[in-house]
């Protein structure tokens, strides 16, 4: 094929990525920027259970409108299942239920929420009746004793909130705390505890579950506080530490002492909640309509897949911009690389560890390798028996790194785990038969170039507009394969090679 036809379909690429790039922006009124338009955040809950071939039932608490968010939009996914939404004081809950049902079932609920345009209080007419707690024999004694200690120490209501809450989270100094909840207890135990001793003094008090909305998220953390009466208005107290608000993005979902889901007729049951914030003000109107449902491009968009689907293609649409960094590095530049595409995925594994770290991690285990692999060469293995026992030799390694680093109280050590473990067999492999054939100081460079290329591509893969742009206008990836396409015709120089053969440039 000669370059008139290599351009001519490089060409043609760029100009379908531009045309609907063009559409989508002046047409659909899709932004380029990430901060344009009203912020709204999608919230999707995906409920897998494995039915026992008998009627089975699924009970999934949803969220409030109202207060701090509004609902703008609701959806369920449910084949075959029908459908029925119970409301009550505090909550709401859907109810799934079908007469037979076997194998793995899959349910879907997605919500649209933004921020409230009035924050306003909760508010009931008359005054809540406080539950009865579940303290009993020698909890029930502790309980009573710490509510009054806190009680004579405070001034009003609001003092003794915050100086039960401060009791519980020194529960090692107290042998009154000790007894009501356990060392280093989770949040949602101790918010637990202190509701009851709340309620236990008479002091209306409920305990809220809900999940951080975070920008992109396939495992939304889940947080819990307390609600108090008082006021004639429930006030809301952050259990982790009193003297903090809430933060802004903790979306409320129930109140009640009862999981998020409960499923009858099934097992191994999991609720997965996935988060995504979207500033593209197209994308939902002011009425709470998506135009998805009005343009079919929008419909068959990546926008429409599951967010937990969609937080995978945004680190994967990310890669191609990381491998045309490679390509340029390799074709222009002139960096010598381990393999072709090893640095993209070693900057995949970046993402988990931080760059400074995965550096360092990689040394360590690319170093450890690199000796044990020499220690091989001398025992004349053949090849394949030679690099199993290279790969089984980094697991080791990585575990051992692991356990340390947990003992250090470096959490950054455990996401070693996810470098991929091929991958750096073939590196070390690789070094050893350069370091062996031309030399250490070849290894040592080709070493160093696969590194830097890594870093390079974890920065670029990681920059906010890049991901929001590759994922939003997944067409431009048709101009980056255009590019792609030119350099792969390319004979010219290199930059390092300009200054390799710099003495032919000297006057004779």
């Amino acid at each position: 094929m000669n370059n008139r036809q290599v351009y001519l379909i490089a060409l043609l690429l760029f100009i379908f990525s531009v045309a609907v790039l063009g559409y989508k922006v002046f047409f659909l009124n899709i932004p380029l920027k990430t901060d344009t338009g009203v912020h709204v955040w999608e919230v999707e809950v995906q409920v897998r259970f494995d039915a026992l071939n008998r009627p089975a039932k699924v009970s999934l608490y949803l969220p409030e409108t109202g207060g701090r968010f509004e609902i703008v939009n609701e959806r369920f996914v449910s084949s075959d299942y029908g459908l029925a939404i119970q409301k009550f004081v505090q909550n709401r809950k859907a109810v799934w239920s079908i007469r037979q049902a076997g194998g793995q079932q899959l349910l879907h609920y997605r919500i649209t929420v933004r921020p409230g345009r009035r924050v306003l209080p909760l508010t009931e007419k008359t005054r809540p009746k406080p539950e009865a707690p579940s303290f009993t024999g020698a909890r029930l004694t502790a309980a009573k004793n710490l509510f009054e200690s806190v009680r004579r120490q405070s001034s009003d209501t609001e003092t003794l909130i915050n100086l039960l809450i401060s009791a519980l989270n020194r529960n090692g100094r107290d042998d009154q705390v000790r007894m009501l909840v356990e060392q280093n207890s989770p949040v949602a135990q101790r918010a637990d505890v202190a509701a009851e001793i709340l309620s236990l003094g008479g002091i209306p008090a409920r305990v809220v579950h809900g999940f951080e909305l975070q920008p992109l998220s396939r495992n939304a953390p889940r947080v819990h506080w307390i609600e108090v009466y008082s006021g004639n208005q429930w006030k809301s107290y952050n259990v982790a530490d009193p003297n903090l608000p809430l933060p802004e993005n903790y979306l409320p979902w129930w109140r009640d002492k009862k999981p998020l889901m409960v499923v009858q007729g099934g097992e191994n049951a999991s609720a997965r909640v996935s988060t995504r914030s979207e500033t593209e003000a197209v994308l939902y109107r002011k009425s709470g309509v998506s135009i998805g449902a009005q343009s079919w491009l929008m419909r068959y968009s990546l926008l429409s897949l599951p967010i937990e689907t969609q937080a995978v293609y945004h680190i994967l649409l990310s890669i191609p911009i990381g491998v045309l960094l490679l390509v340029v590095l390799r074709n222009l530049v002139g960096v010598q690389t381990f393999g072709t595409f090893m640095p993209v995925l070693i900057a995949l594994a970046f993402r988990e560890t931080e760059l400074l770290w995965g550096i360092a991690l990689f040394v360590l285990v690319v170093g450890s390798g690199l000796v044990m692999r020499f220690y091989l060469e001398r025992l004349k293995l053949l090849l394949v028996p030679r690099m199993a026992s290279v790969m089984i030799m980094v697991i080791m390694i990585m575990a051992i790194i692991s356990i340390v680093s947990y003992r250090l109280e470096l959490p950054r050590g455990l996401s070693i785990a996810l470098f991929p473990i091929v991958i750096m067999t073939m590196t070390i492999e690789r070094m050893s038969i350069v370091w062996e054939e031309r030399g250490m100081r070849e290894a040592l460079l080709q070493g160093s170039g696969s590194l830097i290329a890594a870093a390079l591509a974890y920065i670029v893969m990681n920059i906010n507009i890049i991901q929001h742009f590759v994922f939003v206008f997944p067409e431009v990836l048709f101009t980056v394969l255009a590019c792609t396409l030119l350099l792969g015709r390319y004979s010219g120089y290199r930059l390092s090679e300009l200054i390799r053969f710099r003495i032919f440039g000297q006057p004779q």
